[in-house]
């Protein structure tokens, strides 16, 4: 495949309300709109069509296909853009899921991750949020090839653990895009970190894109998505309210930091591998 050098990337940090139909109208208006400005490719927020928590997960779950999915499709292809759906509680058989959807610029549904990590974590006087009290984990690596480059997929808690952006590196993934709500304790100290360690570790480009903050939530999402670039600058970060950022994302840029610094032909091998035990 002949690639450009660059595309337009667009996050979409939405405001989520607990009604479903405005959040798909909004993020319906949204997507349009960055594509207008230019954007080739656009994503939204995690859980972007409800409120995120454990006791929303099943009553607002759809089937995919479903409401939001239609949407979705509909949208990608009527802007011609590929369209990451940020993700949405699914339910299948009576499990639920944290699901990711991604749309081709003909509406077509290219892949579909399940958030592989789930958020259970208690930092005492702090936070305590166990998503597999109602949640199954996902079991699928996802990329998609686009004439730009090769995307990986994680969920939110997905971006902790270094050896899936390894992993998505080794496929040949120069962007690695994130739809993450961190929260007003784990956001300020470890959602940019995270996101520059995995660019700088990994060389590529990769980008959070996170809910708008409403404070009157029971869970309050700290915000600032970003895209951040192979050398680890923070290329575009957005504030807390509901807004759309954009990234040049330049290919170009990325082959000269890895040839600067040429981290990938310098791997020992013979001494340590990170490799996906299923497909």
């Amino acid at each position: 495949m002949t690639r450009a050098s660059e595309f337009r990337l667009a996050l979409v940090q939405l405001l989520v309300s607990p009604l479903k139909a405005d959040n798909l109208c909004r993020a319906r208006s949204l997507v349009k709109e960055a594509a207008q400005k230019g954007a080739s490719m656009v994503a939204l927020p995690e859980c972007f069509n409800s409120p995120y928590g454990t006791k929303y997960f099943p009553e607002y779950a759809e089937k995919i296909p479903g409401e939001s999915t239609q949407m979705l499709s509909e949208v990608a292809k009527e802007c011609e853009i590929y369209l990451i759906g940020g993700s949405i509680p699914e339910e299948e058989n009576g499990m639920f899921y944290n699901t990711c959807t991604v749309f081709a610029p003909d509406g077509s549904m290219m892949l579909k991750h399940r958030k592989i990590h789930l958020f259970d974590i208690d930092v005492p006087g702090k936070i305590r949020f166990q998503e597999s009290e109602t949640l199954s984990p996902g079991n699928t690596l996802s990329t998609f090839d686009t004439p730009y480059c090769k995307v990986g997929i994680g969920i939110c808690y997905d971006i902790r653990f270094a050896e899936l952006a390894q992993i998505y590196t080794k496929k040949g993934c120069q962007l690695l895009l994130y739809p993450g709500a961190f929260n007003m304790t784990t956001g300020p100290a470890h959602w940019e970190l995270l996101q520059r360690a995995r660019a700088v570790d990994n060389q590529v480009y990769v980008a959070g894109v996170s809910p708008a903050r409403d404070e009157k939530a029971s869970y309050v999402a700290w915000g600032h998505s970003t895209v951040v670039n192979p050398w680890g600058e923070i290329v575009t970060k957005a504030g807390c309210d509901e807004t759309i950022i954009y990234a040049d994302v330049d290919l170009q840029y990325l082959t000269a930091v890895r040839q600067q610094i040429p981290i990938h032909s310098q791997k020992r091998h013979d001494l340590y591998s990170v490799e996906a035990v299923q497909e």
